[in-house]
């Protein structure tokens, strides 16, 4: 029943990266727009597959290692969004809203992940 979750949630981080790519796809061809495309394109595609690479952690360290570069990458892509948003760089806001909130949930998401591996890590 566990394994239900983690794919859940890996499922949950591909949608994710998806989102990204098509965020990062109507960034404007200026200088600026090009540059954020390719740093949010980076951070904002890498919490999923470093997920996965958790998923299959050679120690409960290693595990929490790898959710923490998550974690990292994911408020990484949190303020690049808060950029784009604030510089008004893409004509819809309404596209950055819900997966600043997707963010907002994944980020506390991995959080708890991490603070719960911790503390099963001590027992």
């Amino acid at each position: 029943m566990g394994n239900e979750r983690s794919y859940d949630l890996q499922d949950r981080l591909v949608d994710y990266a998806v989102r990204i790519i098509k965020l990062s796809e109507s960034l404007p061809p200026t200088k600026a727009g090009k540059h954020i495309s390719l740093q949010i394109l980076r951070s904002g595609t890498s919490p999923g597959p470093n997920y996965g690479e958790a998923q299959s952690a050679e120690s409960r360290a290693d595990f929490v290692h790898k959710l923490k570069i998550s974690l990292k990458e994911l408020r990484e892509t949190q303020t690049w969004i808060k950029i784009i948003a604030n510089a008004q760089m893409i004509k819809s806001e309404a596209l950055l809203e819900p997966l600043l909130k997707e963010t907002d949930e994944l980020i506390a998401i991995l959080f708890k992940s991490i603070e719960t591996a911790k503390r099963n890590n001590e027992r």
